[in-house]
């Protein structure tokens, strides 16, 4: 009762807010831009409808004022990252239905029997370790989600279990996390690195961007993320007598499951090989999917793509990408940014007090413009950061990571909603952990990560 008077009385200010804001002293459309956006941030947070439902809001909202272009705001549905989630359906689906999953779970039960936190574990270091080799973090959620349930059916996690969804949970924060401190493994790192070499003609090295950032930010933050979940999902492993029973609709005889692992396994070379061939994750994938869905070839009936695929939480991602290219378009990015910035006290010499507020600065702009926005907003606003701030402008620019890698709500980072569908487990239960990881990064994590630059002189 109480949560749901919380809930309506935010969203009644939210709505009361967004009102002023449309009809208020910013110039239009931002002002209406702006009230959409903030309106649709908050039912996304709340979760006070369906994630697809607010998202087709958005799409009302802004299309029949005009607001913006409709090929502006349905950019996302064009986006690699959206036919990058299509097709990790597909291959999800094709990994249950042949048992692969199972097997493959079966091959990790000895690593990860004993304890559900050794399975949380287990399963961590094995998505960290995954993210050196696998750019994709939807990649990555598509190969491993299915393996993890798998083995928590083994291990007698079944559905409804605390520890079901807490291993759905670890897997889906170790699927995407650990690897904002990989450069080439998640999408807003290359964003940045794009951007600041456009902008400034500087570039990131591998290695000196590793080392700045994975200690703190991949191992130190993915040991809290087990922590975190070993405690709000408290269970114990109870490991059944043989492998799980297959699905229903599995597909007999080992024929398929051999088929499917080939074209997986073509699937993660050409992955991990992108650096050199130069072909996008997305439309390799968008391959594999065709194959596994070609009659005698795939296991996914052509008949089936509907049921595998979840054409709401695509309408989300697409929503929350045309939010993001709103937010950029209409001004309002860099006006928040713009506003925090001036508030924030910045002064040269002040090493710990400027880092802590740009890293801030860059967490922020995530909840407004979604992570990948992060730094198309920040990174032209670097040099201004460097002058007031005493900061080297490569400095300035990677505190952007410690920022964009603080994930505050679901709906900032599209594969971390792909990992908990694939698992089948409520959205709810990761907000569980990434709110207290939040909290954790900035009172131990951000000064501990301020230390480390300090010590690599950085700062």
């Amino acid at each position: 009762m109480l949560a749901n008077i919380l809930r309506t009385t935010v969203l009644s200010a939210a709505a009361l807010l967004a009102l002023w804001l449309a009809v208020g002293p910013l110039p239009q459309p931002m002002g209406a831009s702006a009230g959409v956006v903030l309106l649709t941030l908050v039912l996304w947070a709340t979760g006070a409808l369906p994630p697809f439902v607010t998202g087709l809001i958005f799409f009302a909202a802004v299309l029949i004022p005009g607001l913006a272009r409709p090929d502006l705001i349905f950019a996302g549905f064009g986006s690699a990252a959206v036919w990058l989630i299509v097709s990790g359906f597909v291959i999800g689906a094709a990994i249950r239905r042949t048992g692969l999953g199972a097997r493959l779970a079966a091959a990790l039960a000895p690593l990860a029997a004993g304890s559900y936190a050794r399975l949380v574990t287990v399963m961590t270091i094995t998505a960290m370790a995954l993210g050196f080799v696998m750019p994709s973090s939807v990649g990555r959620a598509v190969v491993l989600v299915p393996v993890g349930m798998a083995l928590a059916d083994r291990l007698g996690l079944v559905a409804g279990t605390k520890g079901r969804a807490g291993l759905a949970v670890a897997l889906a924060l170790a699927c995407n996390m650990p690897s904002f401190a990989i450069l080439p493994s998640n999408i807003p790192n290359m964003i940045l690195a794009g951007a600041a070499e456009t902008q400034y003609g500087v570039g990131f090295s591998y290695m000196s961007y590793l080392v700045l950032h994975y200690p703190l930010l991949g191992v130190a933050k993915s040991a809290v993320a087990v922590l975190l979940v070993i405690w709000l999902f408290p269970d114990r492993a109870r490991e059944t007598a043989g492998a799980p029973a297959s699905s229903p609709d599995a597909v007999a005889g080992t024929g398929a499951e051999a088929r499917v692992a080939v074209i997986l396994g073509l699937t993660l070379l050409l992955w991990m090989t992108d650096a050199w061939h130069g072909v996008n994750p997305a439309w390799i994938g968008i391959a594999s999917a065709v194959l596994l869905l070609l009659p005698g070839i795939g296991a996914v009936p052509a008949k089936e793509f509907n049921a595998a695929v979840d054409f709401g939480m695509i309408v989300f991602v697409a929503a929350a990408l045309g939010l993001g290219a709103l937010v950029n378009a209409s001004g309002i990015g860099a006006a928040v940014g713009g506003a925090v910035l001036a508030v924030l006290p910045l002064e040269a010499g002040q090493s710990f007090v400027n880092f802590l507020s740009l890293s801030l600065l860059s967490a922020v702009t995530g909840l407004v413009t979604t992570i990948p926005g992060v730094p198309a907003v920040l990174t032209p606003m670097a040099q201004d950061m460097v002058q007031t701030t005493g900061l080297s402008l490569q400095a300035v620019l990677m505190t952007q990571v410690v920022g964009f890698s603080t994930v505050v709500f679901p709906y900032q980072v599209g594969p971390l909603i792909l990992a908990m569908q694939l698992s089948g487990e409520r959205l709810g239960h990761l907000v569980r952990v990434t709110l207290p990881l939040t909290a954790v990064t900035l009172v131990l994590l951000l000064p501990l990560d301020w230390l480390w630059w300090r010590l690599l002189g950085w700062l």
